[in-house]
């Protein structure tokens, strides 16, 4: 939930741009739609989702009766992994974003869509925040990693490769798909809290499902306006961590100054092919 913007928070919200949740206020539509959204997404990802989400959502007990309160919530994920979840207004700047990562706290919205806006939001909401990400927050291995990219994030921003980076967070913590014995699995938030994205990505035969390489994520666009042309496969969660910190991102950010960006459908001739996509999808919609 970064933004580039100035530093200075607006009135009424705090110098790291938390405030407080308002759990009380939330109306009981507000709480419905919440269950509603949660249901439907526990019927369709067991068999979709990898088992460090659906453990982490067993674990936070995230259904309830609405919306969850973030501080019970963080009392549980502090408990497990050291992280929390802090209220912001909506998209925060980029520095400030890094640092609550950096220091092992989640920024999320405090507001839900409203119940005609089920299936696609322009701004992350609290279902996405809290529903997508918190659970995967409850594994060790994911956690180290999103505290080492929020570290990361602050050494792009003095390089200028933000946008390298983003890509990075787009492609694993949004939109990533794993390996496993069983077959393809999604740990991506924008994937898990999507009824209609968690069928596409796994399912349908039009976006190319590519192996994670570092340096070609980095180099890949990627749509914010609808289903991913391209999606990239991470062997393990442990893969992913090691590769981030073994990672010297001075000489990588050199050569992805020197790089041409990728298109979002590309497929090269080094790419390790899972699916080749036939971007049929894509093409109707263009």
């Amino acid at each position: 939930m970064s933004a580039d913007g100035a530093l200075s928070p607006p009135p009424g919200v705090a110098a790291d741009w938390t405030i407080p949740q308002g759990w009380d206020a939330y109306t009981p539509e507000e709480h419905r739609t919440w269950v509603t959204l949660y249901e439907r997404q526990a019927k369709i990802l067991p068999g979709r989702a990898c088992d460090a989400f659906l453990n982490g959502l067993k674990a936070l007990d995230l259904h309830g009766e609405g919306i969850p309160d973030m501080r019970r919530l963080s009392e549980k994920l502090g408990k497990l992994t050291g992280w929390q979840v802090v209220a912001v207004p909506g998209l925060v700047p980029d520095a400030v974003f890094f640092d609550h990562l950096a220091n092992r706290r989640f920024p999320a919205g405090r507001f839900i869509r409203k119940p005609d806006q089920l299936d696609y939001l322009e701004e992350p909401d609290v279902f996405h925040d809290v529903f997508g990400h918190v659970p995967m927050l409850t594994d060790p291995v994911f956690a180290d990693y999103m505290q080492a990219y929020g570290q990361g994030g602050l050494r792009a921003l003095n390089l200028g490769r933000l946008h390298n980076l983003a890509r990075l967070y787009w492609y694993t913590v949004e939109f990533g798909l794993m390996e496993t014995a069983e077959g393809l699995r999604i740990y991506g938030a924008g994937i898990v809290s999507s009824r209609t994205e968690s069928i596409f990505a796994l399912e349908d035969p039009s976006p190319n499902r590519l192996g994670f390489d570092m340096a070609r994520v980095m180099r890949t666009e990627y749509r914010i306006d609808d289903f991913q042309q391209t999606y990239f496969v991470i062997p393990s969660l442990r893969h992913l961590l090691t590769v981030t910190v073994e990672t010297d991102f001075g000489p990588l950010y050199e050569y992805l100054a020197g790089a041409p960006d990728l298109a979002v459908d590309a497929v090269l001739p080094g790419d390790r092919v899972l699916t080749r996509g036939a971007q049929t999808y894509a093409q109707a919609r263009a």
